[in-house]
């Protein structure tokens, strides 16, 4: 049995998280804490006899424990997953996992050091429409990938726990960055993982398109480019409607992902066919069911049934490339070469 704490105890803390959690019968969560005391009393009511602490130093420094799951906002991921593996503890962590460059490389040796696992929640790998399409695509239905288009469209970001004192999306000083960070992060993993080959190079505009008091983007236009493929991504805040939209082209056929429909489309002359996979991509935002397969991922790193390394992999990537993104933004869209960032 496996003893576990939560660090923040926000909506995808308790809507997603948790929930997984308790399904297992190999894990505990044995302890919580967040910065705001309120959240005692809301830790209670989802896990009684789950320990709540004052402060991350008190969780870190009293509770026995395996591991911790930080939920935070992502400015405080990296000094959080720094005093985690300092306590020798494995870690799992939302995304994204650290907002610098300049974080990741450090924290990376020192899981090596100590021998803990640094897990990133890439739940959209386990979305239904999401694994089919991966499947369908290792199969060679379509043949060899050359070109993914991606929309995420929405009205506003996602809702936060507390509202009192707004949208920490929306605040550069907690979240990083706007829609970019948001939804970029799984755009980024799930792309690479359907091409297959290492991105050469991203270009970007990132815009206020109708959010204009915001001191974040909120719409970002993305062409990562492969050897052989490209990627063009567009991700909103600023739309009239909620939507997940994408098509992967190949050199076979075509996949296009209609929320939670996948069809799949060939040579013209032979029918489309075509799977319901629900739920769709743009129900929601916590997903707890897509948060199982991660927890089991997680957990084989952590007692060494399964290789470590490939989710830190996808995550340092995923760094990388907004760090491209947003430095093509400042350039006025010039093409940023992955080579400049990860030498």
């Amino acid at each position: 049995m496996l003893r576990g704490a939560l660090i923040g105890l926000g909506n995808v803390a308790l809507h997603g998280h948790l929930a997984g959690w308790r399904r297992r019968r190999d894990v505990e969560i044995v302890g919580g804490t967040d910065s705001r005391p309120e959240q005692r009393a809301v830790l209670v009511a989802h896990a009684p006899g789950t320990r709540w602490y004052g402060t991350t130093t008190e969780l870190l420094a009293e509770a026995s424990l395996d591991f911790v799951d930080i939920c935070t906002p992502p400015a405080s991921h990296a000094p959080l997953i720094r005093s985690a593996l300092e306590r020798g503890l494995h870690v799992l962590c939302e995304k994204p996992l650290v907002g610098a460059l300049d974080d990741l490389a450090p924290l990376a040796r020192l899981a090596a050091k100590t021998g803990r696992v640094l897990y990133t929640v890439h739940n959209w790998h386990h979305a239904p429409i999401v694994r089919r399409t991966t499947e369908l695509v290792c199969e060679g239905r379509i043949g060899r990938v050359n070109q993914v288009v991606w929309h995420t469209l929405r009205t506003r970001p996602a809702a936060v726990g507390d509202g009192h004192n707004g949208n920490w999306r929306v605040d550069p000083a907690v979240a990083g960055g706007g829609v970019l960070t948001d939804h970029g992060w799984h755009v980024f993993y799930v792309v690479q993982r359907w091409i297959g080959a290492p991105p050469v190079s991203v270009s970007a505009t990132l815009e206020r398109r109708r959010h204009l008091a915001w001191s974040v983007e909120d719409t970002a236009s993305v062409r990562v480019t492969f050897a052989e493929a490209t990627a063009e991504i567009l991700l909103t805040w600023a739309s009239d409607v909620r939507r997940n939209w994408a098509e992967v082209s190949g050199t076979a056929g075509v996949l296009e992902l209609q929320d939670d429909t996948l069809v799949l489309k060939g040579d013209g002359v032979s029918a489309d066919l075509a799977w319901a996979c629900p739920p769709a991509m743009s129900d929601g935002s916590h997903h707890p069911d897509w948060f199982d397969a991660v927890v089991s991922e997680f957990l084989a790193e952590a007692i060494g049934t399964a290789p470590r390394g490939a989710n830190l992999a996808e995550a340092s990537l995923c760094v990388a490339l907004e760090h491209c993104a947003r430095e093509s933004s400042r350039r006025g869209g010039r093409e940023v070469a992955l080579s400049e960032v990860l030498t």
